[in-house]
């Protein structure tokens, strides 16, 4: 397969002190990420984002504002990655998102996982890792 640069959208949504991020693991290593996805052929960066937690996890969102373009060069699962992301401010339409107790599903393709509130402060202390770490600059503190 040829190496290709991937664009996706994420979307970076916060409230009271916490982020809605999903957990993965890299080498053995607990990562967090904003949730979002691949940019199809002729969709907007905004549509996806949309699309993408209308998919993963039931939600429609309202207020999306663009915020910057990321360069993210990786290494996953041994092998090197490049992501152009797309990054965005939501809000979740339906307030029963905001239960920062409560995890929700979270669908990608044939996986579930789950999605889930995030304190702030155990990403800017160190002690939970936020990738990219580009992103670290736009959180609110």
């Amino acid at each position: 397969m040829a190496k290709r640069i991937r664009p996706i959208a994420l979307g970076l949504i916060e409230h009271e002190g916490h982020i809605f991020v999903s957990q993965g693991k890299n080498a053995g290593e607990t990562f967090y990420r904003f949730l979002g996805g691949g940019i199809d052929f002729g969709e907007t960066s905004a549509a996806a984002l949309a699309r993408e937690f209308m998919e993963e996890i039931n939600a429609a969102l309202t207020d999306i504002e663009y915020v910057t373009c990321l360069d993210n060069i990786f290494i996953y699962n041994g092998k090197p990655k490049h992501e152009m992301i797309q990054l965005f401010r939501a809000r979740f339409v339906n307030e029963s998102f905001y239960q920062l107790t409560k995890t929700f599903p979270l669908v990608e393709g044939d996986r579930t996982t789950e999605a889930f509130w995030l304190e702030t402060q155990q990403i800017l202390t160190g002690k939970c890792r936020l990738v990219p770490e580009s992103c670290l600059q736009y959180l609110s503190k």
